[in-house]
Order: structure tokens, then C-alpha cells, then sequence
């Protein structure tokens, strides 16, 4: 009809953006934000403004490297090490989170997690995680680990005749493997032990690593460290302990063994090296652990600990 035809191109509408019938498919389609982050990842919230001035306070004082000395905080880098080692209950102080990270499955995971432990959550600059880290593939995620409270190696002793035990105590000479630690740690909660001497240098320490092997009995068995562990042993040895040395050579095999229902120390040398020159002779005896398989020649630290603490159980039981 004359005078109702419409120019080409002319809008028909004085909407813009998306139309109806778009089915979310223009580049303009809104998508989900997600879960709501904590309060401390929030831009603008007090508790972000405060977690921030937090970060940065703690970014200016000096911060260990991974794997630092012992009786210091200790750094978990990296998204996978972060969650791994929140999901096996590592004691932690804080979690660090890179401003405007890329969140994916783990980020939000370590962050739950943390929330639900209560472990305080700090944003901070990609520039200063790295130099938290120092340099390390962070990944926008770091777990700063409290340094562990080691017990006196006679608080050991003193604590089994509290509770009316004969003391039996697992000392590791020359173990450097966190990981050989925390398995001992376990295997002493496992079979009744009543802790685990360490000495203070050139050893392996409590760091996440043992925490994460020991699956959470780091929380019930103590963690002794010695100046000199040829001076603890001689003193558990005053104290009426009779130390054992395992060793491949030894003397008589751990099923003969009958001291291991009284009052008893046993001392476990790396798998290289054995028992130091020092500490075997301080040893009242060397026991050797039967192996009739003949395939291997020594057992790592972890594993020789679990065998000699299981006859111990045995006989006690």
C-alpha cells in the first residue's frame, strides 16, 4: 500500500545490543560469574583491603626459600603442592593468592579448603610472589608452612613413663628424604611408638613433605631434634634404653632380639650409608633384619623402621 513501505536498513526498533532470538550466542551473551569468592578476594571488601596490607607487610620482611633451613617457615609453591598439601591437613599460616589470577579447579579447591581450616587468605602482586618465592613457577598459589615444634629428645623418654610404657623411640642417622621421615613417623603411630629423634644438622627435617608422607600422625607423634645424636643416645642409655643400631652386618637377627619389650631405642641409618662410625659404636648391639628373598641387599629407612617396630609390637602385644 502506498506510503507504508519501509527504506531498507531502516531499525524498526530503538533497542541495541543483543535481540530476542539470539539463543546467547552473540558475543555479547552473558555468562555465569560463578561461586561468590571469599570476602578476601573481593575487590573493594574491608577484609580484601586488609588482607592486601597484610601481603604486603609480610612481602617486606625476608621470606625462606623452599626447602630452607629447619626451625623456619617453609613455602608450598605451586597449585598442585598447594592443594595436595591442604588436603592432607599440613598446618599452614597463610595462603597466598596472585591478584587476578586465572582461577581454575584447584585455585578454587586450595581456597575452599583454606576457608574451611580457617587459614587466612593473602591477595598480593604477581611481583612480589615472585620474589616471595623466590622465582619459583608459583602459579598464583603459595602455602607458607609454620616452623615445626620439635620436642627435646628426653621429653620422649618422659612421656612414654607418664603413661606407664617402656619407652620405644625410632632415631634416624643421616635420613635426608622427608619423605623417609614422615613414613617413620607413621609406622611409629602405627605400631605404638612413642617418637622420633632427628638429628639438627644434615638430616631431613618436618617440613610439608614428611607432613603430607606421615598422613596426618605427625599431629600425634612427636618430633625430637638433637644437637649431637651420639649424646642423645647415651643419654637414653643412662636412662635405662637399650640402643639398637639395624644394620646389615649385624650382630643378631631382629626375630632373636628380646630387648625390644622393654625400654628401647632403635636407630636406623640411611639407605646408602648405614649407621655413621659414631652412632654404631655408640650402639649396644647391631641387628640385622632377615631378608630370605636375597633380591635386594638394604631396605630404604622407611620400610626397615616399619619391620623392626613391627617385631617390637609383636613381642609387647
Amino acid at each position: 500500500m502506498a506510503g507504508n513501505s519501509q527504506p531498507r536498513n531502516r531499525r524498526t526498533s530503538s533497542k541495541k545490543g543483543a535481540q530476542v532470538g539470539t539463543g546467547g550466542h552473540s558475543r555479547k551473551a552473558l555468562r555465569g560469574k560463578g561461586p561468590t569468592p571469599p570476602a578476601e578476594m573481593r575487590k573493594g571488601h574491608p577484609k580484601q583491603r586488609a588482607a592486601a596490607v597484610k601481603a604486603k607487610q609480610a612481602a617486606r620482611r625476608p621470606q625462606p626459600r623452599r626447602g630452607g633451613p629447619r626451625g623456619t617457615a617453609e613455602l608450598v609453591v605451586g597449585r598442585n603442592p598447594v592443594v595436595e598439601a591442604l588436603r592432607a591437613g599440613v598446618p599452614a599460616s597463610a595462603l597466598y593468592v596472585q591478584q587476578f589470577v586465572d582461577s581454575d579447579d584447584r585455585v578454587r579447591e586450595a581456597l575452599t579448603l583454606a576457608t574451611e581450616r580457617s587459614i587466612p587468605l593473602m591477595e598480593a602482586p604477581r611481583a612480589e610472589l615472585d620474589r616471595m618465592t623466590n622465582h619459583l613457577n608459583h602459579q598464583g598459589l603459595a602455602l607458607q608452612v609454620p616452623p615445626y615444634d620439635y620436642a627435646h629428645p628426653d621429653d620422649l623418654v618422659q612421656a612414654a613413663l607418664d603413661a606407664g610404657a617402656a619407652p620405644l623411640i625410632v632415631a634416624l642417622d643421616g635420613v635426608t628424604d622427608p619423605r623417609n621421615l614422615g613414613a617413620v613417623v607413621r609406622s611409629v603411630a602405627a605400631f605404638g611408638g612413642h617418637g622420633v629423634v632427628v638429628p639438627e644438622r644434615r638430616a631431613a627435617g618436618m617440613t610439608a613433605g614428611a607432613w603430607k608422607t606421615s598422613a596426618g600422625t605427625a599431629a600425634r607423634v612427636p618430633v625430637a631434634r638433637a644437637t649431637n645424636l651420639t649424646r642423645a643416645l647415651e643419654a637414653y642409655q643412662k636412662a635405662g634404653l637399650t640402643v639398637v643400631g639395624l644394620a646389615a652386618d649385624g650382630t643378631v637377627d631382629l626375630t632373636e632380639l628380646e630387648v625390644l619389650d622393654g625400654p628401647v631405642a632403635i636407630v636406623v641409618g640411611s639407605e646408602g650409608r648405614g649407621l655413621s662410625r659414631l652412632v654404631g659404636e655408640t650402639c649396644d648391639l647391631t641387628v640385622r633384619i632377615p631378608m630370605p628373598g636375597g633380591a635386594a641387599e638394604s631396605l630404604n629407612a622407611g620400610v626397615a623402621a616399619g619391620v623392626a617396630l613391627y617385631e617390637a609390637a609383636r613381642r609387647r602385644a
